[in-house]
């Protein structure tokens, strides 16, 4: 069963929004050259329909070998894009969004969820070279400082400090792991005592409406044993001064690939 949103509906958003308000742009590309980054490369195409073609300015991969993208960003700006979408992991975002302040270049920025966190990802980048940013969110994130008085936000802090002292409270995976595993629990309550691989995974195809301490406000996981996907929903943000701004409708996703 899958559990975040799927990548190619995620870059579906962000499709979405560009056409709407950038209809005229000229689209630069950062993907990374494996099944994570042709599958958004793909749902931002799809996104885009018969229009991808003429706004798809230039497509430039890279490999996770390399040390940097440098290259990569410095040929973007080349090609004249005013739109840069950023599909890549978090080392190589923080460094393309450096590069691309570096060298003058002002896009409108698109990035992918998985490189949304403030402390590795947007600090190292530069708080100034981050502004204006648009991602889209289904998880807080445990650096923003949005977050920093909410109670299931402590009670995930708590969690670490007591199970695992040695893991990255930077790291996102950290917030999601932790959120699967909440999904797991609720799943094993609807189970009760008939725990059998079958009546699980009937639960498991059985959440409805799951609101999950972790998740953003508005945002609920939902399972039919006709749909899989735990969460296919997601909201706009912002980057703003230091933190994420969400805006907009929460985004209802529809599932395209893994």
């Amino acid at each position: 069963m899958g559990w975040q949103p799927t990548y190619q509906s995620e870059a579906r958003i962000y499709a979405a929004y560009i056409l709407k308000n950038f209809p005229n742009a000229k689209v630069g590309i950062l993907y990374q050259n494996d099944d994570f980054g042709k599958d958004y490369l793909k749902g931002l195409k799809d996104g885009f329909g018969d229009k991808a073609e003429a706004l798809v300015v230039s497509e430039q991969p890279y490999e996770v070998t390399e040390a940097t993208v440098d290259s990569q960003v410095i040929t973007l700006k080349a090609s004249g894009a005013d739109v840069f979408v950023n599909i890549s992991t978090p080392k190589f975002s923080a460094q393309a969004i450096k590069k691309a302040h570096e060298i003058g270049w002002k896009p409108a920025q698109f990035l992918n969820n998985i490189s949304v966190s403030i402390g590795s990802v947007l600090k190292p980048a530069g708080f100034e070279a981050s502004q204006d940013i648009i991602s889209a969110g289904y998880l807080k994130e445990a650096t923003d400082p949005a977050w920093k008085d909410d109670p299931s936000m402590k009670d995930w802090a708590a969690f670490m400090d007591k199970y695992y002292p040695d893991g990255d409270k930077l790291n996102v995976f950290t917030v999601y792991g932790y959120s699967v595993a909440q999904t797991l629990v609720q799943t094993l309550k609807q189970a009760g005592d008939d725990l059998t691989r079958a009546n699980v995974m009937k639960e498991a195809a059985n959440l409805k409406d799951l609101v999950l301490p972790l998740a953003l406000p508005g945002i609920k996981a939902n399972t039919s044993p006709t749909d899989y996907y735990v969460y296919e929903q997601m909201q706009l943000m912002k980057f703003k001064g230091e933190t994420w701004e969400r805006f907009g409708d929460i985004i209802e996703g529809k599932v395209g690939g893994s």
